[in-house]
């Protein structure tokens, strides 16, 4: 699998429609999160199709903090049958009776009477199988449009680690001149402190056992090892899908071997090189909290 499997959780879609008189508009909006955030603002029409657009994001979108809003604009304007004429008439009729009855001032029903029970038609539209169908088949293609924003923020995503990967490799290639240096700058110290020794006080065996156990503690083989392995692993979780998670556990674990290689190093040029891979790798970490 290649590089670009690498995708961001950051990302945008759209798909419009027209459903009979209706023009529908769907938007779907991905940021960064630890797990699946989903906000649905949706008309109460297609409160039914809740469940199964859940569904449908959480299999094509899998994580991320995610806002989908339904837009509706109807063709037809006309309000026929909006307004119960029937009941309306009635309560007016019932309310000029009682202002004439205690000869109030003249009141405006109108905006009283809209007020009232039953006067607006609360039956709502019933959602056929094919409008169902419909927004599902149109949320479908908003996921996909975010998809495809997911792939290309993904791709100059990929290529940014892979940058710093490769810095952090040459720092590490760049220690080992120095290390036989390091260890002999540590026996020649050592060696020099006991010109001031009566030799004759000396346990050379208990001497050489010393300096073996000095020399090894200040070692930095195993932290080298397991930092290319590292290095190597995550390279090849970066080309897997849905691997942002796993990426960020390995760079937990290259830190520690970072950390231990400048604790260790005691070495003015090895240190600065563990300073930039430190610097890398913090860039590292930052671009991965945006890996699906």
């Amino acid at each position: 699998m290649s590089s670009n499997a690498l995708q961001s959780m950051t990302g945008f879609g759209k798909a419009n429609g027209h459903f009979q008189d209706k023009k529908v508009s769907i938007e779907v909006r991905s940021l960064n999160s630890k797990g699946l955030d989903l906000n649905l603002k949706i008309p109460t029409l297609y409160r039914d199709l809740e469940a199964p657009i859940r569904k449908l994001i959480t299999d094509h979108l899998l994580r991320g903090k995610m806002d989908l809003v339904i837009y509706i604009e109807s063709q037809n304007q006309q309000l026929s049958g909006q307004i119960n004429e029937q009941v309306a008439t009635a309560y007016f009729e019932k309310f000029k009776a009682l202002n004439d009855k205690w000869q109030t001032n003249t009141q405006d029903y109108l905006a009283l009477i809209l007020r009232m029970p039953d006067v607006l038609n609360s039956q709502q539209e019933e959602l056929e199988d094919t409008e169902s169908q419909f927004i599902l088949n149109l949320v479908a293609q908003a996921c996909e449009q975010l998809q495809k924003f997911r792939k290309q923020e993904g791709a100059s995503l990929a290529k940014d680690l892979f940058s710093n990967l490769a810095q952090i490799q040459h720092e590490l290639s760049a220690i080992a001149p120095f290390e036989q240096e390091r260890v002999q700058q540590v026996k020649d110290r050592i060696q020099k402190g006991l010109t001031s020794i009566d030799e004759s006080r000396l346990d050379a065996n208990r001497l050489e056992q010393e300096m073996i156990y000095y020399v090894e503690k200040l070692d930095i083989s195993e932290e080298k090892q397991r930092l290319q392995q590292h290095l190597n692993y995550f390279t090849e979780t970066l080309q897997q899908e849905a691997s942002g998670k796993k990426l960020g556990f390995i760079a937990q674990e290259m830190g520690r071997e970072i950390n231990t290689l400048g604790s260790k190093c005691n070495h003015s040029e090895i240190q600065r090189r563990v300073v930039i891979m430190k610097d890398h790798l913090e860039k590292i970490k930052e671009q991965v909290l945006n890996a699906l």
